[in-house]
C-alpha cells in the first residue's frame, strides 16, 4: 500500500483542504444543540420572542456556513480522488507494459482487467469518502463527547461507554470483512476470466454445440462471487443494527438519568435536549462510519491487489546499447539454448543450436507443442532464454533496448490481432508516418490489396475491434501488411499464413523474396508447402533438434520431417521445391 501513497503528491493541497472543510463543517453543526439549549431555558421561560428569533437566526446561518462548507469540501474531495485514481491506473497500466510475458501468464489478463477497472474505482470511492468522513465523524463523535462533558460530567459518562463499544463492533467488523472483500475482488477476477473467454470464443463455443455447458460453468463461478458477496453483505449490515442498538440503549440511559438530574434540579430542561442531541449526531455519525467503514474494508483490499501489481519485478532486465541501424538484413542465432515457462515441469526446449545469416530465411517446422513459437519468441526478446544466448547482429538480445531491437523486427502472430479504427490506423502500428503509396504497396505484397480496396472507404475502411469485420484469412494479410510495412531487417512469421489457400501463401512468399530490401525471414508452419524454398529448415521434436538442412536434404535424413511431408503430400516423391 505504501507505493500507492506516492500518487496523491499532486494533491498535497486538496488532501489537505477537503477534510478541513468537512470539520469547519462539523464545528457549526456541534453549536447547535448549545442554541436549542439557550432557546429552552432562556428564550422561552423569559417569554423573549426576540432572543429566540436571534438564536434562530443564528441556527441558520450556521447551517448555511456549513453547507457551504460542504460543498466545498466535496469539490477538493472529489477532485483529489479522481487525480488520484487516474495516476494509480495509469501507473498500473505503464507498470503492466514493462513486464515480461513471462509474468503476465502468472498473473492473467483478466485479473489485470478487473484491476485496471473495478479495483481503481473502488479504491476512487473509498478515498473520496475518507476524505469527507474519515476526520469528520471521528470528530463529530469525540466533540459531542466533550459538549456533553461541559454540561454534565456524571452523565457524559453515558457518552464514554457507548462510544467505546462502538468503536469495538466497528473494529470487529472491519477485521471480519477486509479478508472477505479481497475474497470477493478475487472471485470477480474469475468471472471476468469466464466472460472474456466466452466473448472471445463465442464462435468456437457454438460450433460444438456448448452454450449450455458454458452457461453452467460460468453459473458456477458466478454463484461463487454471489455467495462471498452475501456473506461479507451479511457481516457488513451488522453495522447498522448493531449501531442502532448501542446508540438507543445509550439514549434509554441517558434520558432517564437526564429525568433524575432534572427533578433533583441539578440539570434544566434545555441541557437534556442537548445532550440528546448530541447523541443523536453521534448516532448520524456513526451510521456515517459505518458505511465507510465497509467501503474503505473494499478498498484496503483492492489497494492491496494493485499494489501486489506494482510490486511485481520482471523477470528481465532492459539493456543498454542502441546500435544505428541503417536498413538492411540482420543476422540471428540461437546457441545452445534451452527455455523453460515459469512452474513448467521441465523445458520447453533444450539445446538448440542454429544459425541465420542475413539476407537468408529459416523455415521451422514440427509437431503441436514442439517448441516452435517458443523459439521464435526469443528473437525479440519477449522471454529469455533459460539457458545460452539468442544474437541478433552479432549482439546478444539481453544487451539491446527494448526499442532499439523490437524495431528492427515485425512479427506476425498464430492469432492475428487487428484493433478498432480504420485499415490505415491498423497499418500505422507497423509506420506510423506511412505514406498512402507505401500501404498501397505493403497491402500488395500481403495479397491483401484487392479486398481492402474493394471495401467502402479503401484504407479508410471500418475495422471493427479484433477484426470481427474480416475473414481469418483476411485478418492474417492485414497483419502481414502491417509488418511488411516497417521494412524489417528481422521477419518472423509465426504459422500467420495458415488460413491462406496454397496460392495465396506461395503468391505470398514470392513478395517476401522479392522485396528490395530483403530481411531475414524465420517462417514457422505446419505446412511443408509453406517451407520448402527457405534456404534451411530446422525440425523440432519435443523441444529438440531433430534435424537441419534444406528440404532435399531433410528428405534423406529426417524421419520425422518425411513423416510430416508424406501426411501432407501423400508419400509422393518430393521433386523439386517449385512443383508444389
Amino acid at each position: 500500500m505504501k507505493k500507492l501513497w506516492t500518487f496523491f503528491g499532486n494533491y498535497k493541497k486538496e488532501c489537505v483542504l477537503g477534510p478541513l472543510f468537512k470539520l469547519l463543517e462539523a464545528s457549526f453543526e456541534l453549536f447547535i444543540p448549545l442554541l436549542v439549549k439557550q432557546i429552552i431555558d432562556v428564550g422561552i421561560p423569559s417569554g423573549d420572542k426576540a432572543y429566540v428569533v436571534q438564536r434562530m437566526l443564528l441556527m441558520a446561518a450556521l447551517a448555511l456556513v456549513g453547507l457551504v462548507c460542504s460543498l466545498t469540501a466535496q469539490f477538493f474531495s472529489a477532485r483529489a480522488a479522481t487525480g488520484f485514481a487516474a495516476k494509480v491506473k495509469a501507473a498500473v497500466f505503464s507498470h503492466v507494459q514493462t513486464l515480461s510475458y513471462r509474468e503476465l501468464d502468472s498473473v492473467g489478463t483478466s485479473t489485470l482487467i478487473t484491476r485496471l477497472t473495478s479495483d481503481v474505482n473502488t479504491l476512487q470511492g473509498g478515498v473520496n469518502m475518507s476524505l469527507r468522513l474519515f476526520l469528520r465523524s471521528p470528530f463529530i463523535v469525540f466533540g459531542a463527547v466533550f459538549m456533553a462533558f461541559t454540561i454534565d460530567v456524571r452523565i457524559a459518562l453515558v457518552f464514554v461507554v457507548t462510544v467505546i463499544l462502538l468503536s469495538v463492533v466497528v473494529y470487529g467488523i472491519m477485521l471480519l470483512t477486509v479478508p472477505m472483500h479481497r475474497k470477493v475482488q478475487n472471485d470477480l477476477d474469475r468471472v471476468t476470466a469466464d466472460t472474456r473467454a466466452n466473448l472471445s470464443g463465442v464462435r468456437v463455443i457454438r460450433a460444438f454445440g456448448l452454450e449450455e455447458s458454458e452457461e453452467e460453468n460460468f453459473g458456477r463461478a458466478n454463484a461463487a462471487l454471489v455467495r462471498m458477496q452475501i456473506i461479507a453483505g451479511r457481516v457488513s449490515a451488522l453495522l447498522n443494527p448493531l449501531t442502532f442498538v448501542l446508540i438507543n440503549l445509550g439514549l434509554c440511559v441517558l434520558i432517564e438519568r437526564g429525568a433524575v438530574a432534572v427533578h433533583s434540579g441539578r440539570l434544566s430542561q434545555g441541557a437534556v435536549v442537548a445532550l440528546v442531541n448530541y447523541m443523536s449526531q453521534i448516532l448520524v455519525e456513526l451510521i456515517k462510519l459505518a458505511n465507510l467503514i465497509v467501503q474503505l474494508s473494499r478498498a484496503l483490499a483492492c489497494g492491496s491487489r494493485l499494489s501486489s501489481v506494482l510490486e511485481l519485478e520482471s523477470s528481465m532486465r532492459e539493456g543498454t546499447e542502441s546500435p544505428a541501424w541503417n536498413g538492411g538484413a540482420a543476422a540471428v542465432s540461437f546457441e545452445h539454448i534451452s527455455f523453460r515457462y515459469a512452474d513448467a515441469g521441465e523445458d520447453a526446449l533444450s539445446e538448440v543450436d542454429v544459425s541465420v545469416p542475413a539476407g537468408s530465411t529459416l523455415g521451422i517446422i514440427g509437431g503441436t507443442g514442439s517448441g516452435k513459437s517458443s523459439l521464435i519468441n526469443l528473437i525479440p526478446r519477449f522471454y529469455d532464454a533459460t539457458e545460452g544466448r539468442v544474437c541478433v547482429d552479432g549482439r546478444d538480445v539481453r544487451s539491446y533496448r527494448y526499442a532499439s531491437l523490437r524495431e528492427r523486427i515485425a512479427v506476425v502472430p498464430q492469432r492475428s490481432v487487428l484493433f478498432s479504427g480504420t485499415v490505415a490506423d491498423n497499418l500505422r502500428w507497423g509506420k506510423r508516418d506511412a505514406t498512402k503509396e507505401e500501404m498501397e504497396e505493403a497491402l500488395k505484397q500481403a495479397q491483401a490489396y484487392d479486398f481492402v480496396m474493394a471495401k467502402e472507404g479503401g484504407l479508410e475502411a471500418e475495422v471493427t475491434p479484433g477484426g470481427g469485420n474480416f475473414s481469418g484469412g483476411q485478418k492474417q494479410r492485414l497483419a502481414l501488411a502491417r509488418a511488411l510495412i516497417r521494412r524489417p531487417a528481422i521477419l518472423i512469421l509465426d504459422d500467420s499464413t495458415s488460413a491462406l489457400d496454397y496460392a495465396t501463401d506461395a503468391a505470398v512468399r514470392k513478395a517476401i523474396r522479392g522485396l528490395k530490401e530483403r530481411p531475414t525471414t524465420v517462417i514457422v508452419s505446419q505446412r511443408t508447402a509453406s517451407i520448402m524454398q527457405a534456404d534451411r529448415i530446422l525440425v523440432l521434436e519435443d523441444g529438440r533438434v531433430a534435424g537441419l538442412g534444406t528440404h532435399e536434404e531433410l528428405l534423406k535424413s529426417c524421419s520425422v520431417y518425411k513423416e510430416i511431408y508424406d501426411s501432407q503430400f501423400g508419400g509422393n516423391d518430393a521433386g523439386e521445391p517449385g512443383d508444389h
